[in-house]
């Protein structure tokens, strides 16, 4: 979801991952931007600025371990199973390559922010989550304040109000919940 240029807000559909041109290799997606990098870095400090957007989710993933890694999926408690939140997203418009030497396209694409883990999440993964918007105040904040009140809504959810909902190694086990 992001703001139209009339003002209004639209629904569409976008390319998970910024496209990253790199010299004599193939293009790379990217698909989370760091808060404490997002306006220290030319590739995403314009988005910030200018062409924020929410991701809609009512679930996240992280692996641990390796070959076959076990996927644990977070959510946020609530009166619903897995209440709807969003990612706080910027996005942009691409024209170039996909694949090295390749033609050349046009898309739109996002990434979402991530910020340093709870301790729910870092029992998984101790490096990184995703940040987790739940009210109609942060996503207007975030689709339409300052760079400055945005940066602020970039914080850790609290763990005590997210549970674990699936663990599992096996994509079919994964799909089922």
């Amino acid at each position: 979801m992001r703001k139209a240029p009339d003002g209004e807000r639209e629904l569409i559909n976008l390319n998970w991952g910024f496209i990253l041109l790199q010299k004599d290799r193939a293009p790379r997606r990217v698909t989370n931007v760091r808060d404490d990098k997002i306006l220290l870095s030319k590739f995403w400090r314009p988005s910030f600025e200018q062409r924020r957007c929410l991701v809609p989710a009512s679930a996240y993933c992280e692996p641990k371990g390796e070959k076959p890694a076990t996927r644990h999926w977070f959510a946020i408690d609530g009166d619903d199973t897995r209440p709807v939140f969003a990612f706080p997203g910027v996005w942009t418009r691409y024209n170039g390559p996909l694949k090295k030497n390749g033609e050349t396209v046009e898309q739109e694409a996002f990434a979402f922010m991530t910020t340093e883990p709870n301790e729910l999440t870092a029992s998984i993964n101790h490096e990184r989550m995703p940040v987790l918007l739940t009210g109609p105040a942060d996503f207007e904040t975030w689709l339409s304040g300052s760079t400055e009140e945005a940066l602020k809504l970039a914080r850790s959810y609290t763990a005590n109000q997210m549970r674990i909902v699936q663990s599992g190694s096996e994509r079919k086990d994964l799909l089922a919940a």
